[in-house]
């Protein structure tokens, strides 16, 4: 979230797109509430289904599952003819007016650079901005160039026009362009938008670039940076920012630090790319730091061992050739190449995509360890548990190791939701039998396999002999210790450099803030976003001052918001180039002829005037924010409307190019998408208030509650099938099938699609064949062995499936 939770409370206009606060998080849709309540806020919710939060909007439009884009650069469309962006804001703070290089072009689907046999844009030099002999970017402020960002943009969108939207989207034209009035309204300064989204507009094979989407229109509108503003994404678990904060994901390191390629064989050349230079005259970026958190997350890995003789231990890391995401790992195992594979709080059986594909693949494992607080389908993949779960047990070879772990409620620690916002909760009950908690689980397999490498050596032991574990209990750390060791220490004095007499630092001192990270191996810390969190102060997770001060939700003393405490990301962005507050009503953070003040923590130093300032997007190399995304996404500068792979129609845009021209297909899967001639009908996924994703139907009231696996379909599908609520339907798609309850209702209704009638199901995530809810077919039986291309996240939210009546399971009842 760029701003957060409470903060949606300021909003004027709140967009629930690819998400459904109501149901899915319940406790966060207050703010919505208050925003309603209090600020007069009007609604907006664009949906394929009439969710709960829809029955609570101002305004509700429909959409076919997996065209957002297309609606979103409508949307941009329509903002740009009508004028209705706040024009100062645009060329102050994006690269609006930066003049991109002759030769860049899009045609037919395509960007420029696309190689055909690869598959993939392999030039993307056309992707950028022309430099001068300095090396700073061209900028045209007239914006009359037309090469420059804005007109490229208006040029781009142009093809979405409300008829093209409606065809695509499904979504009727007066609906869209009401839509389109409600969000325009936000462009004067003195009013702002809040778009809320989540797994929807993720598991798409565009799902980095459907938020892109919005993040220009937020741009484009003056609302990044302001109270009531920002794009910010609901996350599904009250720890899944802190968990890709702290790097599980297979290219990071902690804090969004990347791991090596196989490319960047020395530490030179890895330095190479991200030794940012400024792109602007007198412009800085957090990444111009980027040596001084990675040589300081180093010396955190590996203490002593890491010298500026070894470069830091960098052959200590792996060096990675394709991304191993959850994709890759599933591919790589159902082809027999892996001997084992760790699931530590992951029930892979359940939310990877294409269920056979993963059970397949997990019965060709040597091994299995299953670390979680209860028994997962992924742990019990063996069994047989009929037609939910048919194999023979004695054909499969895997040994399965299940390590039990404490729950959160019976540990001690910090958990960073979706607001950045990092707090500390502690140990409610001791965990049952023999289980333990993940410190002391990975502790104690660190220091075996430690003792196994230091008796028998290996290939290179180095980085397991040398990894630091300077705990006062190696076996079960501490958590204050380890967020302390996250933090960061000073090892040793460190002098003050604007007074070398004077010292900034004293050896063994926890580090206030990133600004003092050192690049000469001086200072230590493991996780650069999230120093601060616990300093000489104590540790500012535990913080529970529910104080206002100002009465805009920041709250600056409940826990610690990273990164600095900061609470609105970008909030220089909140003033205009004077540093006046775009309006009395949104006044935020503002410069007072001696610094910048405010409820906030400033984006920068506090006494840097407007004149001297830099941009305030300083995650950038030019300071401004992209409209224009330049290299970094390997789909386009732009975002473009691609079919899904199961594609319901022909793109009317470029039918040659239909689907994601760089998404990434295994060899295995190549017959794995469906056609709309045997699955006529759109599905999607989603979940329910009363189940949390595959937990609580081990819950016997969540159980009662929501019992068993059905299906939503509207009455016009319903009817042609001969189907009633409460019958027993079978859902097939190219993948495979599942049966489920029938639930028909008004809440999804066809909609008109490039000229003929499309009907969606919703299918809820939560049921399998372990727990206490009914058994029931894993519904990632039905989905795509396919993800997004930035972020590999599955294509849950949008494939082809066809349904028919059916007779009832062999065994719907509940297990033991």
């Amino acid at each position: 979230m760029t701003n957060s939770w409470n903060d949606i409370k300021n909003a004027d206009v709140i967009l629930i797109m690819g998400g459904n606060a109501a149901e899915a998080h319940p406790c966060g849709f207050k703010w919505v509430v208050e925003a309603k309540a209090h600020n007069g806020a009007k609604l907006v919710v664009v949906d394929p289904r009439f969710t709960r939060s829809a029955a609570v909007a101002d305004f509700y439009a429909p959409i076919r599952p997996g065209t957002d884009i297309a609606f979103l650069s409508g949307v941009m469309r329509y903002l740009l003819g009508a004028g209705k962006i706040q024009q100062e804001y645009v060329k102050a703070f994006t690269n609006a007016g930066y003049i991109v290089k002759e030769g860049f072009k899009f045609e037919d689907g395509l960007f420029a650079g696309y190689d055909e046999a690869k598959k993939n844009y392999v030039d993307r030099s056309t992707w950028d901005y022309e430099f001068d002999e300095q090396g700073m970017a061209k900028v045209d402020d007239t914006l009359q160039h037309p090469r420059c960002v804005i007109n490229l943009l208006k040029t781009h969108v142009d093809r979405y026009t409300p008829e093209m939207v409606e065809r695509i989207c499904g979504t009727p034209k007066d609906k869209f362009l009401k839509v389109c009035e409600l969000i325009a309204s936000t462009s004067t300064g003195d009013r702002s938008m809040t778009s809320m989204y989540a797994l929807g507009w993720t598991q798409h094979t565009t799902g980095a670039q459907n938020i892109r989407s919005m993040a220009m229109i937020q741009l484009l509108l003056g609302n990044i940076g302001i109270p009531g503003g920002g794009v910010n994404a609901l996350r599904g678990h009250s720890n899944v920012q802190g968990i890709t904060d702290l790097a599980l994901l297979s290219t990071s390191t902690p804090g969004y630090l990347v791991l090596p390629t196989d490319r960047e064989a020395t530490y030179a050349d890895y330095m190479k790319s991200r030794r940012f230079k400024p792109q602007r005259p007198g412009q800085t970026s957090f990444w111009q730091n980027y040596e001084k958190f990675f040589v300081s997350q180093q010396k955190s890995f590996f203490g002593a061992a890491a010298t500026k003789d070894n470069d830091w231990a960098y052959d200590y890391l792996p060096k990675f050739d394709v991304p191993y995401d959850a994709l890759k790992i599933i591919d790589v195992m159902a082809a027999g190449q892996m001997n084992g594979l760790f699931c530590q709080g992951m029930n892979i059986m359940m939310a990877g995509p294409n269920k056979t594909k993963i059970r397949n693949g997990l019965s060709k494992l040597k091994w299995l360890v299953s670390i979680d607080p209860l028994e997962t389908e992924t742990a019990r993949f063996w069994e047989n548990h009929g037609e939910f779960n048919d194999v023979d047990p004695k054909s499969i070879q895997t040994e399965v190791f299940q390590l039990p772990a404490t729950a959160f409620a019976e540990e001690e620690g910090s958990a960073t939701n979706s607001s950045r916002l990092i707090q500390w909760h502690w140990k409610a009950a001791e965990g049952p039998g023999e289980s333990r908690g993940d410190i002391q689980i990975i502790s104690d397999l660190r220091a075996r396999l430690r003792a196994l490498y230091a008796k028998e050596g290996g290939a290179f032991p180095d980085p397991i002999l040398n990894l630091a574990w300077n705990y006062s209990d190696p076996g079960n750390p501490d958590p204050a210790e380890v967020l302390k060791d996250i933090n960061g220490y000073a090892l040793e004095d460190v002098p003050d450099p604007a007074d070398p007499a004077k010292l900034l630092l004293r050896a063994g001192q926890l580090l206030p803030t990133f600004g003092v990270m050192r690049d000469d191996g001086k200072t230590s810390g493991g996780c650069w976003i999230y120093t601060g969190v616990y300093t000489e102060a104590g540790n500012m997770a535990q913080r529970r001052n529910a104080s206002d001060p100002t009465g805009k939700g920041v709250y600056p003393n409940w826990g610690f918001s990273w990164p600095a405490n900061r609470r609105i990301l970008y909030n220089r962005a909140s003033a205009d180039a004077a540093g006046k507050p775009w309006s009395e009503r949104k006044k935020y953070m503002w410069w007072n002829g001696s610094k910048w003040t405010g409820p906030d923590v400033p984006d920068y130093a506090p006494t840097v005037p407007p004149d001297k300032a830099v941009g305030p997007f300083i995650m950038n190399q030019e300071g401004t924010a992209r409209l224009f995304a330049r290299t970094g996404m390997p789909d386009g500068p732009f975002p473009e409307h691609y079919e899904a792979m199961d594609a319901f129609i022909a793109n009317p845009l470029h039918p040659k190019v239909s689907r994601n021209p760089v998404v990434r297909v295994f060899a295995a899967d190549a017959k794995s998408f469906g056609t709309p001639d045997k699955f006529p009908i759109v599905a999607t996924t989603y979940r329910l208030t009363e189940h949390f994703h595959y937990w609580t139907k081990n819950a016997h009231a969540n159980a009662v509650l929501q019992p068993e696996l059905f299906v939503e379909m509207g009455e016009r599908l319903a009817k042609a099938k001969g189907i009633q609520s409460g019958d027993w339907v079978e859902v097939t798609s190219q993948r495979g099938s599942i049966k489920a309850k029938a639930a028909v209702t008004k809440r999804i209704r066809p909609i008109m699609v490039d000229g003929k009638p499309c009907d969606i199901v919703g299918v809820p995530i939560h049921y399998g064949f372990i727990g206490l809810t009914r058994k029931a077919h894993p519904v990632n039986t039905l989905t795509p062995p396919v993800g997004d291309v930035s972020a590999q996240t599955p294509e849950f939210k949008a494939f082809l499936v066809d349904v028919k009546k059916t007779t009832p399971p062999a065994q719907a009842a509940a297990t033991a």
